[in-house]
């Protein structure tokens, strides 16, 4: 295989030689190199192999060719086999491949082209026919880069806005959030965790016949996204009512009841102002209205029942309760992984939707790791602390 020498490629006219055509000249006979050569030097530059496998090296190099123009007759391995292997591979297969042959039955020809070739000419060849259909080739194969090209920023563009975007929403739920949970002092990382943990359970029922249809790839990113807006609500309650350090008066517990209610509102005002619904507000606006509703109807803000509950709501008033019962609050001391696991399985069927308890039971290990990630501090994690020092059978000294 040969490279045509320098004096040779170099343009004859004014043209820049940034802007001559590499073309490749696959040929095991000499003389027709030779005088493809010739016919070709002065307009592009020329790279010319004696073999097929010779070709298919300098049609993958770093430098690949523009346009190749493939003898068929050839020992070893033959044009067709060339241009399969071409085309199969996503290095090579949009280099056009025009076939020089003495080959000139139809069914040759339309073998060529079913191949993937963009032209055949038979040998003996038309020079200028030659020349006109490289120059139509190569501007389609101009038009076709660019368009891909166009493709390509296009297409990096939007993925780079639709990062952008759902950096700003993600942004602004944890901020929305944040924001409910400093009127709590106590609940600390409480909606991360939260936040996992409903993914955890989400991903773990996608294939329940119950829950499948719902719960795809892209509603388990929308429950994700969505769950920390559960208790934005909480910005309405007054603090003495939120932060009382003892139990609420019926009166008081009627008014912290009212956060299901304030949270709906203010996600659907947020709405109101996009002028338009969407998609991980709808599931927000679930969460936040319904995930204190209970499997048997005694929850509220509606008394909901069974699967009247929307599921997003089902899987939030697990995480949520979990949550709440192995964490320090103002008004209690945080349980241990263990008793919580046990309370949650005691109350399916009546708090909880027994498939999703079952599917919490299933991943309980997922719970607990996703607790001790974002846990709040040493002294938070007093209750789960004694259960893992007990699975691990040794003796807690932090317990002591």
């Amino acid at each position: 295989m040969t490279d045509t020498p320098a004096s040779l490629a170099q343009p004859s006219d004014d043209t820049p030689r940034l802007e001559k055509a590499r073309l490749l000249i696959i040929d095991d006979s000499s003389d027709s190199l030779f005088m493809m050569h010739g016919l070709l030097c002065e307009h592009y530059r020329v790279m010319l192999a004696d073999s097929g496998p010779n070709g298919l090296e300098m049609a993958r190099s770093a430098t690949p060719p523009d346009l190749i123009l493939l003898d068929i007759l050839m020992p070893d391995m033959d044009g067709y086999e060339v241009c399969q292997q071409l085309k199969a591979s996503a290095a090579t297969r949009d280099i056009p491949v025009i076939f020089l042959t003495a080959k000139t039955a139809e069914d040759d020809e339309q073998l060529g082209l079913d191949l993937g070739a963009v032209d055949y000419v038979t040998k003996p060849i038309s020079p200028g026919i030659v020349l006109a259909r490289i120059r139509t080739q190569l501007a389609l194969k101009a038009s076709a880069d660019f368009l891909r090209d166009q493709n390509a920023f296009l297409a990096q563009e939007v993925n780079l806005r639709t990062r952008e975007v759902s950096a700003i929403e993600d942004v602004t739920i944890m901020a929305m959030a944040s924001l409910a949970e400093t009127r709590d002092v106590d609940t600390g990382n409480h909606i991360r965790r939260t936040q996992h943990y409903v993914r955890a359970l989400a991903r773990q029922l996608s294939t329940h016949p119950r829950f499948a249809a719902f719960l795809d790839n892209h509603t388990i990113g929308l429950l994700f996204k969505s769950a920390p807006l559960h208790d934005i609500g909480k910005v309405g309650i007054p603090d003495r009512i939120l932060l009382k350090p003892g139990k609420l008066t019926p009166e008081e517990f009627e008014v912290m009841k009212t956060h299901t209610t304030l949270g709906r509102d203010a996600i659907e005002h947020a709405e109101q102002m996009l002028g338009c619904e969407v998609a991980f507000l709808k599931i927000a606006k679930e969460i936040a209205y319904s995930h204190q509703e209970k499997w048997d109807g005694s929850g509220y803000p509606q008394g909901l029942k069974g699967d009247q509950i929307p599921i997003s709501a089902r899987l939030m008033a697990l995480a949520d309760v979990y949550d709440a019962l192995i964490s320090r609050r103002i008004y209690k001391e945080p349980i241990s992984h263990e008793a919580a696991m046990h309370i949650i399985a005691m109350t399916r069927g009546r708090h909880f939707d027994p498939d999703v308890v079952e599917a919490f039971l299933v991943i309980q290990d997922t719970f607990k790791a996703i607790a001790l990630t974002y846990a709040d501090s040493p002294a938070d994690l007093y209750g789960k602390r004694v259960y893992l020092d007990l699975a691990q059978g040794k003796a807690s000294k932090a317990a002591a």
